[in-house]
């Protein structure tokens, strides 16, 4: 019988088992992530092309954080639950396709005005010149088009995520970054510097594939159709939302702007060293936020507000002590780390970086518990609010402190603004809940 009911408690539906699933499938993305750096790091010793790639993402993931991610990873997953708690599938289909459909249509007149003005905007973003430059343009324009597909995949994940079939929805973004890792390794001496970007693009291509394929046997039926009425509501819901995603990718895209002015290499120690800090933050907070989306969405859809604070406090309390032990484990493993993405030449600077974004661990990771619990609420005015002004806090300090501790200054705003934001949110919580109630 204990077997039988410790099987039971890792069943991917419920609390613990989907949170094991998605932290082992966190896990394989985030080592799958150091094996693309160390590729990257290694095939391009000089990190010049490494930084230009990098923060070619940034301005096409701020306009699709904004447009699509803003309503998908905040209002669908309590609107598909609320349809799947009482088991209507067919809209819950019909709301999914016009999603997708409405979604593919914005982002992609969107991609396709911001690539034909890109060399014009470009330089105003970067600190890159000449070949550098030109070589963003590139890159900032593929990246668009990985951004436009996955406004297909990120919407089917949304789906996977609310039937719980989390196994595809965790594996779909290994694959993606094993197609980076293929085509800079294989398709370098043919293709030279474009090589990861194209093998980015392919990944992109599987990703959106097999989510398509895990959605349509966990019972999605795409359906012809532009419009849904839920549209109006996810669009008065998402405006905050927007805002909010808004300023954390400005904030990702200021702080490539403001390393691209530093020494060759900074772009690329400070985004590692925050990949690291997000290996633990996906594992455990990413994983454990995510498996109790659907839980709190469903109990307050259903008004099951004291089964809401038992998900909450059992969520917060299983973060907070596997975080500081993560964050203490990756501070001591900093040479190894290094060693990981071939940064060893630049150990010293790499590892106290490291150790500045592990103080953010905590933080950040209870912060995605905290955020999914106001969407469940669809309550999206308050998390904006504190996103934004994580944001801003960020870039202040880091813009501040940048002539004093250079590349540092990036993870030490990061930390203070993730600071802020938790209490913010924490203090606001009660309210909304009594609200709710």
């Amino acid at each position: 019988m204990k077997l039988r009911s410790l099987k039971a408690s890792f069943a991917q539906h419920r609390l613990l088992g989907g949170a094991f699933v998605l932290a082992l499938t966190q896990f394989g993305a985030s080592l799958m992530g150091l094996v693309r750096d160390n590729a990257l790091n290694r095939t391009f010793p000089g990190l010049d092309t490494v930084d230009v790639y990098i923060a070619s993402f940034r301005p096409g993931d701020l306009f699709f954080q904004i447009t699509i991610m803003a309503g998908l990873s905040t209002v669908l997953v309590p609107l598909l639950a609320r349809y799947k708690a009482h088991d209507r599938h067919d809209d819950t289909s019909a709301l999914l396709s016009s999603v997708i459909a409405v979604g593919s249509l914005a982002f992609g007149l969107l991609a396709l005005v911001l690539a034909i003005f890109f060399p014009w905007i470009a330089p105003g973003l970067v600190g890159f010149r000449g070949e550098a430059l030109d070589l963003y343009i590139l890159f900032g324009r593929l990246a668009l088009l990985s951004n436009f597909l996955f406004v297909f995949g990120n919407a089917l994940g949304q789906y996977l995520i609310t039937v719980q079939r989390y196994w595809v929805y965790g594996l779909t973004p290994i694959l993606y970054t094993l197609g980076t890792v293929l085509g800079t390794l294989f398709l370098t001496p043919v293709y030279g510097q474009v090589a990861p970007m194209i093998g980015t693009v392919a990944g992109a291509v599987v990703y959106v594939l097999i989510r398509l394929l895990g959605a349509l046997h966990a019972g999605f039926r795409p359906r012809g159709m532009l419009w849904h009425p839920d549209l109006r509501r996810m669009g008065w819901l998402m405006l905050p939302r927007m805002v909010a995603l808004g300023a954390l990718q400005l904030e990702l895209l200021v702080f490539d702007a403001l390393a691209s002015h530093l020494p060759a290499g900074a772009v690329t120690i400070n985004a590692n060293a925050r990949n690291f800090q997000s290996v633990v933050v996906g594992v455990v907070g990413i994983a454990l936020a995510q498996s109790a989306f659907p839980l709190l969405s469903a109990a307050a859809a259903r008004r099951e507000f004291d089964r809401f604070r038992t998900y909450l406090r059992k969520g917060v309390g299983m973060i907070v002590v596997l975080t500081i032990l993560g964050a203490l484990v990756l501070v001591a493993a900093g040479p190894i780390a290094a060693r990981l993405v071939h940064l060893q030449s630049v150990l010293p600077i790499f590892w106290t970086a490291l150790a500045c974004y592990a103080l953010s661990i905590p933080f950040e990771s209870v912060n995605h518990l905290l955020l999914r619990s106001y969407y469940s609420l669809h309550r999206t005015t308050t998390p904006a609010i504190f996103n934004v002004l994580n944001g801003v806090i960020a870039i202040v300090v880091s813009w501040v402190f940048l002539p004093v501790v250079g590349v540092y200054s990036l993870a030490i705003g990061f930390t203070i603004g993730q600071i802020v934001q938790l209490i913010g949110l924490g203090v606001m919580l009660p309210r909304a809940l009594a609200n709710g109630t």
